[in-house]
C-alpha cells in the first residue's frame, strides 16, 4: 500500500488539539493496518524549522522547516490564536504550495490562513462558529457555511472547532482505507464515528440561548427531557403559566429560537442518539422522539440531514467493538 504524506503546518499560537487530534487519527490508522509509516507518514513543519509555542503554552518541535518539507498528499493547516496575525511568509508558502497538495485540509481557524492565501476562493467552507462572520466579511469570494462541523468541496476540506478536526480526519481515513479502519480508530480513541459533516456545530441547548426567566428555562429543560410529549405552544405556555401569544414571543426573545424550531431541533437530536446508540426500531424511535409516525421522522431527517433514518443509522452507528487482541491487526 502506498503511503500518504500528511504535512501539518506549525506556527506560534497554534491550537495544540488542532494538531494532535488529527495526527492521532492518522497514526491510529497505521496501527489498524499493521503497517506503521506505510499508510500515513506524518510530518510537521514550521517556517524556519524552529520549535513553536502553542496557545496553551506547550512547545512543539517540528520535523522540518517548511522550505525543506516533503511534498504532501494531505496538507493540514490547524487553527489557533496565531491565525490572527500570521507571518506573511507563511501565507506566501501556502499560496505557492497549497495548490500542489492532493488534499487541502484546515481545522478551526486554519481556514483563515488558507483564505489569506487565496486557496478558498469560490469554495464552500466552514470554520469555528465565532469566526464565520469575519471570514465571510473579509473574503467575499468564499461561501462560508457556519452550521456544519466540516465541509468537503472537491480537494478542499474545512472543519469547525477542535473536536471537529477529529471528525474530519476520521472521514478522510474512511475515504482512504474504508469504514472498518475508521471505526477501529474511533473505538480506540474512545470517540465515535457518528457525526456527519452536516451536523450542526451546536446542539439545540447550545445554539439556543438560555432563557433569563425561570419559567422559560424550566420549559427548555422540559422539552429536552420529554421530546415525546405534547409540545405544542399551548401546552408549553400552560407549563410556563403564560398565554400562548406571550409565551411564544418571550421564548423567541430570550432564546433566539421560536418554540417550534427548538422542539424540532431537540426531537431530531433525540432521534439521532437513539439511532446511534440503540437497536430500537424506527417506528419505536419515531414515537419516543415525538414524531408520531416513521414518515414524519423520515421527512425531518431528509430535510435537515439529507438522509433517511435507516440510512443515517447505517452510516453513523458504530459497529460492535471486537474483543481487544482479536482480529488480524490488534492495537499495539
Amino acid at each position: 500500500m502506498a503511503y500518504r504524506t500528511v504535512l501539518v503546518v506549525l506556527f506560534d499560537g497554534v491550537q495544540s488539539l488542532d494538531v494532535t487530534g488529527p495526527v492521532e487519527v492518522f497514526t491510529g490508522a497505521d496501527t489498524y493496518t499493521g503497517e506503521p509509516g506505510e499508510t500515513y507518514r506524518i510530518r510537521t513543519a514550521s517556517l524556519d524549522g524552529a520549535p513553536v509555542r502553542t496557545s496553551s503554552g506547550l512547545t512543539l518541535v517540528p520535523d522540518h522547516a517548511l522550505a525543506e518539507a516533503p511534498a504532501p498528499h494531505t496538507l493540514l493547516v490547524p487553527g489557533g490564536q496565531g491565525t490572527r496575525g500570521p507571518d506573511p511568509r507563511l501565507i506566501d508558502w501556502l499560496r505557492e504550495h497549497g495548490p500542489r497538495a492532493d488534499r487541502l485540509v484546515s481545522v478551526c481557524t486554519g481556514a483563515i490562513l488558507l483564505a489569506e492565501a487565496g486557496l478558498l476562493d469560490g469554495r464552500r467552507v466552514t470554520t469555528h462558529w465565532a469566526y464565520c462572520d469575519r471570514l465571510a466579511r473579509d473574503h467575499p469570494a468564499i461561501e462560508v457555511d457556519p452550521d456544519p462541523i466540516y465541509v468537503r468541496d472537491g480537494r478542499v476540506a474545512t472543519s469547525a472547532g477542535v473536536t471537529a478536526g477529529i471528525d474530519l480526519a476520521l472521514a478522510l481515513v474512511e475515504e482512504d482505507l474504508g469504514r472498518d479502519a475508521a471505526l477501529s480508530v474511533a473505538r480506540y480513541l474512545v470517540v465515535f464515528l457518528r457525526r456527519p459533516g452536516n451536523q450542526a456545530q451546536f446542539s439545540a441547548q447550545l445554539s439556543a440561548q438560555t432563557a433569563r426567566r425561570e419559567p422559560l428555562r424550566e420549559v427548555q429543560h422540559w422539552i429536552t427531557e420529554h421530546p415525546g410529549d405534547d409540545l405544542c405552544v399551548e401546552s408549553l405556555a400552560a407549563r410556563a403559566r403564560l398565554s400562548p401569544r406571550h409565551f411564544a414571543r418571550a421564548f423567541q426573545s430570550e432564546t433566539g429560537m421560536t418554540p417550534g424550531r427548538y422542539v424540532d431541533t431537540v426531537r431530531l437530536e433525540h432521534a439521532r442518539r437513539l439511532l446511534e446508540d440503540t437497536t430500537d426500531g424506527v417506528e419505536q424511535i419515531a414515537r419516543a422522539s415525538g414524531y408520531g409516525t416513521p414518515e414524519a421522522m423520515r421527512r425531518a431527517f431528509v430535510r435537515t440531514l439529507g438522509s433517511a433514518p435507516a440510512e443515517y443509522r447505517r452510516r453513523f452507528r458504530p459497529a460492535p467493538a471486537r474483543e481487544v487482541g482479536t482480529g488480524p491487526h490488534p492495537p499495539r
